[in-house]
């Protein structure tokens, strides 16, 4: 049995943070549980490593759905990461914080503390981009934000698309509008991935008040008179209990986090009874409120072979994309899977940008199988504010086994007629001169794809998570709550959730920022307490 200050569960994009801030003053001493490896592995520094990730069991947990209704009973691939730095070492890297309007729709739901104003500061403070401190940029953070380190004239086709429909052209959608279409930020910089593993974790695990314990799989948390006292683990086929003197930190994301909560006799009691776990504490909320962005993908064969499928299938511009990035740090392999993108409104009660669009100039039928043997690119879209919501639920007591996943996508209407416009207007900028001149065939919805039933039936066929899942312990003072505007659990002492199950709404936009931010955040809230 070891004891610690604080305990915290996940060192992924929040856990990170919450982590290094922990350990920055040398008062405190921090246990960092992992249940995945150490983040050595060169497809994780290599930002289009990406590809060997997504499939990657040693660093990815790889859940998938229950066979979802509304989609002819398919389940969908999720992966989240299971490494140091979490899904940030595995995802596409775009850095997208949301709009203001996300963050103060928060505070106005009662979650003090929350508005866009109040976690500006935190976003700045992780920020580390080129151009140096802004009004709305941070120049010194750990996080290190470049813009388009690579680009190639096919994603100037598909801005100079963009432009022909209307769309201003921008170089921050984290600047005063999220309106426009450009190259996106992401958290890459000299040709390397900045995950929250290398940005945060490496430093703190210098010092010796942090201990980082990797593939440890955190079983339940240790419930004494109403108080967290500490974590149960097993590592190497043994089990142990790490004892938090302060408080023990959850920072596993909206998979890990309800599901170790509910393994733990917390959350609602009918599920825990089912599965013959005592109720600790019963909060109904634990799990509910699960909700994701749905992307539906256009794809297209062009001539100009200037796509990453010709920079893989092409042996001679494989092996000069290889020799470049061991060398220079350059070149296609220091790219993001997404390289350009473009937010706008669709719906006609929208005020501000309610769908995104993100360019990939590559296709592929399924990742598993690599890109097309042609050259081919692809316009995915998804709506920015989805109102479907689905649930986590364990299915048995064992924490080796995945829970269930219902992301009930596309159950409203709402969903359903912002989908078929984003998919529509992805067919609009396919179809301007800019991009027309480099297409020589639609493969996906395809030419027979013409009205609402179609594009809807079609998004419903072919659509995929963007893997932004958010909200499992949703934060508030109602009684589906799970944790306080603090992040602390309502009814047990000492716990905290900090990631992005806390959110009470998803943000407009890819997630990871969103997570970073709640990590910083949740770092001065627990110092602030243990004063």
């Amino acid at each position: 049995m070891d004891e610690f200050d604080f305990v915290v569960v996940g060192a992924g994009s929040a856990g990170g943070p919450v982590v290094d801030r922990l350990t920055e003053s040398g008062r405190f001493s921090v246990l960092l549980l992992e249940a995945g490896p150490d983040d050595t592995s060169r497809w994780i520094s290599m930002p289009l490593g990406f590809a060997k990730t997504f499939l990657d069991p040693s660093v990815n947990w790889k859940y998938t759905t229950a066979p979802e209704d509304r989609l002819g009973g398919r389940r969908i691939y999720w992966p989240r990461g299971k490494v140091l730095g979490g899904s940030s070492a595995i995802n596409g890297m775009v850095y997208i914080r949301g709009l203001p309007s996300d963050f103060d729709g928060w505070r106005q739901r009662g979650n003090e503390g929350w508005s866009f104003d109040d976690c500006l500061p935190y976003f700045k403070r992780l920020e580390h981009y080129p151009d140096g401190e802004s009004e709305l940029h941070g120049g010194s953070g750990r996080v290190k934000i470049t813009q388009g380190e690579y680009r190639n004239e096919l994603s100037d086709s598909f801005l100079a698309a963009c432009a022909e429909v209307g769309l201003n052209q921008t170089d921050d959608f984290n600047g005063m509008s999220q309106e426009g279409a450009g190259y996106y930020h992401a958290t890459i910089s000299g040709g390397r991935r900045n995950s929250t593993g290398r940005a945060y974790i490496a430093a703190a695990r210098k010092r010796s008040n942090c201990h980082v314990v990797t593939g440890a799989m955190a079983e339940r948390i240790v419930v004494e008179n109403g108080r967290a006292t500490g974590v149960a683990y097993r590592r190497g086929g043994e089990t142990r209990t790490a004892r938090a003197r302060r408080e023990v930190v959850l920072c596993s994301g909206a998979i890990g986090s309800p599901q170790l909560l509910q393994l733990s006799g917390i959350g609602p009691g009918a599920l825990l009874n089912l599965h013959g776990i005592p109720v600790v504490r019963e909060l109904r909320g634990v799990g509910e409120n699960l909700q994701d962005h749905w992307g539906v993908p256009s794809t297209y064969r062009t001539w100009w072979r200037l796509t990453i499928n010709d920079d893989i299938n092409t042996l001679h511009r494989r092996v000069s994309a290889a020799l470049e990035y061991v060398l220079l740090k350059t070149g296609p392999l220091t790219a993001s899977p997404a390289f350009a993108g473009a937010f706008t409104r669709l719906m006609p009660q929208s005020a501000e940008a309610d769908t995104q669009f993100h360019f990939f100039p590559w296709s592929t039928d399924r990742i598993d199988r690599g890109p097309h043997d042609f050259s081919g690119f692809t316009i995915l879209a998804n709506q920015s504010r989805p109102e479907s919501r689905g649930h986590i639920r364990i299915v048995s007591p064992k924490a080796e086994d995945h829970p269930e996943i219902v992301a009930n996508y596309l159950s409203t209407l709402g969903d359903q007629q912002a989908v078929v416009a984003a998919v529509r207007f992805a067919r609009v900028l396919a179809r301007t001169p800019a991009l027309t001149r480099i297409i020589t065939e639609e493969l996906l919805p395809g030419t027979e794809v013409w009205n609402d039933a179609d594009f809807l039936d079609y998004a419903k066929r072919q659509g995929q998570s963007a893997y932004h899942p958010v909200g499992t312990c949703r934060m508030g003072h109602d009684p589906d709550a799970v944790v306080d505007p603090r992040l602390k659990v309502h009814g047990i002492e000492g716990l905290r959730v900090a990631d992005g199950s806390i959110m009470p709404t998803l943000v407009s936009g890819n997630t990871n920022a969103a997570c970073m931010m709640i990590g910083e955040k949740a770092a001065d809230l627990i110092l602030a307490d243990a004063r």
